[in-house]
């Protein structure tokens, strides 16, 4: 496989610089249906490219990823029953739609969130996250296990209610102990019960300006529009198997999603966006552009029973979120099919 490709450096760049010529190379060979969309499914990140399980190459971000914790490589998964169950996990992590077919409701896989299939620190780490469960979770106030986790994943991430299923695995299904293989795989070697440095998504203050969607509209356009599309769809190969993720709409995460809160996507969007040029958004880039992102309408929130209003007041007080607001005279939080 290829290796990791790196821009020669991290800051802003004309549009022509090799991170957009790489996003131009994808597309292009997308529209071929060849094999590299295997790689280009999941490329929310330039470093997903290719075998994250060998050296990284002398860059700056490999650099500053040494500086983590280190995951084992691939080539270290074992052969055996063990192995098996890691690869089955990291081919579910790294395409989820294609292999958690009756139970995934869009084209989100879990690696879209958790870059360089769960390895990149500062991207919600699999290594950092498998060590502090089992834990208090306020969103659903009550102990979670990572099982427990994973299928909040399904079910709000990965919008399971529109699944042939209906739903997320059943507890004790494969996919979550082949998913929890290849997680304790990441974190061969880490602490337990410790919060890592580079685990999670780093937070980024609210600017004084606060955040605006109408700036945002601009950012997205200039930064996030050639991968996601001028109508947040994404982007998908000849096959419709998708390259770059959908950002709103009926085939994105829901409005139960961490990720449709604020700051959530303003902290994920400043660290690893825009592909491959980490670090070329500002502060308020990131708030503004996060912002508009959530402005659109997705699928519902599946803890839903009453009216937007009541949902909102019993799931939605405490972050930023346009869920149960009217935006440009919408009520947002009706959901999209």
């Amino acid at each position: 496989m290829p290796q990791p490709i790196e821009t020669p450096q991290d800051g802003p760049g004309p549009a022509s610089s090799p991170g957009r010529g790489l996003i131009r190379d994808l597309l292009i060979a997308s529209a071929g249906g060849l094999a590299v969309l295997v790689v280009g499914l999941s490329a929310m990140s330039l470093g997903w490219i290719g075998d994250k399980g060998t050296d990284a190459p002398a860059t700056p971000r490999a650099a500053r990823e040494a500086a983590y914790f280190q995951p084992p490589p691939r080539s270290a998964i074992p052969d055996g029953p063990d192995g098996e169950a890691i690869r089955r996990g990291e081919a579910l992590f790294m395409n989820t739609p294609a292999n958690a077919a009756a139970f995934t409701g869009n084209s989100l896989s879990c690696v879209n969130c958790h870059l360089d299939g769960g390895r990149r620190a500062n991207a919600s780490p699999m290594w950092s996250a498998w060590g502090l469960y089992p834990m208090f979770r306020a969103k659903n106030g009550r102990i979670n296990t990572m099982e427990d986790r994973i299928m909040g994943c399904f079910t709000f991430s990965m919008n399971a209610q529109a699944s042939s299923s209906g739903g997320p695995p059943p507890a004790g299904h494969d996919i979550y102990r082949d998913l929890q293989a290849y997680m304790h795989y990441l974190a061969t070697g880490a602490p337990s019960g410790v919060e890592m440095a580079g685990g999670g998504y780093p937070k980024v203050d609210l600017p004084s300006q606060g955040y605006d969607p109408r700036r945002g509209a601009g950012v997205y356009a200039t930064n996030c529009a050639l991968c996601h599309g001028e109508d947040g769809q994404g982007r998908t190969n000849a096959n419709g198997q998708p390259v770059f993720p959908p950002l709103w709409g009926p085939q994105s995460y829901n409005w139960g999603a961490g990720m449709a809160r604020i700051n959530t996507a303003a902290a994920f969007i400043k660290t690893n966006m825009p592909l491959g040029q980490t670090g070329r958004l500002s502060d308020q880039e990131a708030w503004d552009v996060a912002a508009f992102i959530n402005s659109h309408e997705r699928p519902r929130d599946p803890r839903q029973t009453g009216t937007v209003q009541e949902n909102a007041r019993r799931n939605h007080t405490g972050g930023k979120t346009f869920y149960g607001k009217v935006v440009d005279g919408r009520l947002l939080g009706g959901g999209v099919r």
